[in-house]
């Protein structure tokens, strides 16, 4: 009698949880969000503050973002300091002791992943927007997808252990369909490897080092420094001398300079979203790659780019 009431009580913990408000989770970006609502299914109500278009650097602060998260139960950050400008103020606000930094309902998703550009030596001013803490676009590597992933199970599975069979089995039905993927993107890429490219801003280390791009050149010449004429000159002489026929820049970036240097140096502009919700059809994270890869292949092969 006794173990059918234990299990009878189980059962019924279960049921009370599935009736449960979800979990009430705010991400610094739509790619984080997606990851978190991958896990979490409907056990998870998630929101995120950038919008996939815009630069996740510099984010206009609102009045409504301090009321999302005035009411989080947990909140998701790329970390590395990419919103170092605009989040702190915005989570000191909302006076929500649950996702200070450090709190039981703050993540830094960053912890896990693999970092590239990692300074050393003296930092200055001159060096333009470095992060010390090492480049922090690293979810432009699937990879590190999985591993962002992972670290919201362990999360999701520490603030609601009643759901951590439930998050488990999210998390295993992503990873699976993570890793076919990633079988199609390394076939589809394959042919490339080696090929070498210029960017704008230095977004897609992780993406470029997981594909087998060569970067040659940025048409930024330090991090948030804006194109002079010279480095541009300098640059365009370099795509001639390389034969760089694809130059990767982000939607939210001036186009003047890139197309300037296209026409000079015959070079494809090709403008490529690093975020879910970059674009319409990149609705979910897998999405992202598929829609990245099949504009940058098409750019490829119609350039003759080698």
């Amino acid at each position: 009698m006794r173990l059918l009431s234990i299990a009878t009580l189980a059962v019924l913990a279960c049921v009370a949880r599935a009736g449960a408000a979800a979990l009430n989770v705010v991400a610094s970006t739509e790619d984080l969000a997606d990851l978190t609502r991958q896990v979490g299914g409907d056990r998870v109500k998630v929101e995120s503050i950038a919008r996939g278009y815009q630069d996740p650097h510099y984010v206009e602060a609102k009045p409504s973002f301090i009321l999302k998260l005035a009411k989080a139960e947990l909140l998701v950050v790329v970390g590395r300091e990419l919103e170092v400008g605009w989040l702190p103020p915005l989570i000191q606000q909302s006076r929500n002791a649950r996702i200070q930094v450090g709190a039981e309902g703050y993540l830094d998703a960053s912890l896990t992943a693999k970092i590239l550009e990692i300074p050393t030596g003296q930092i200055t001013r001159a060096m333009g927007d470095v992060h010390p803490l090492g480049n922090p676009h690293y979810w432009l590597d699937p990879g590190n997808g999985r591993h962002v992933a992972k670290a919201v199970l362990d999360k999701l599975s520490r603030m609601a252990p009643a759901d951590a069979a439930y998050f488990a089995s999210r998390y295993a039905d992503f990873d699976k369909r993570l890793a076919e993927a990633e079988k199609r993107w390394d076939a589809l890429m394959a042919p490339y490897k080696g090929l070498k490219v210029v960017t704008y801003h230095r977004s897609w280390p992780n993406f470029t080092d997981r594909f087998g791009l060569d970067v040659i050149g940025y048409v930024e010449p330090r991090p948030g420094i804006p194109p002079s004429p010279g480095h541009t000159i300098d640059l365009m002489a370099e795509m001639r001398r390389q034969n760089v026929k694809i130059l990767l820049v982000e939607p939210y970036f001036d186009l003047k300079t890139p197309q300037s240097i296209g026409r000079e140096t015959g070079a494809r502009v090709l403008v490529l979203p690093p975020s879910v919700g970059g674009e319409k059809e990149i609705t979910d994270y897998i999405k992202l790659f598929d829609y990245d890869l099949g504009l940058l292949v098409a750019a490829i092969k119609e350039t003759g780019a080698k």
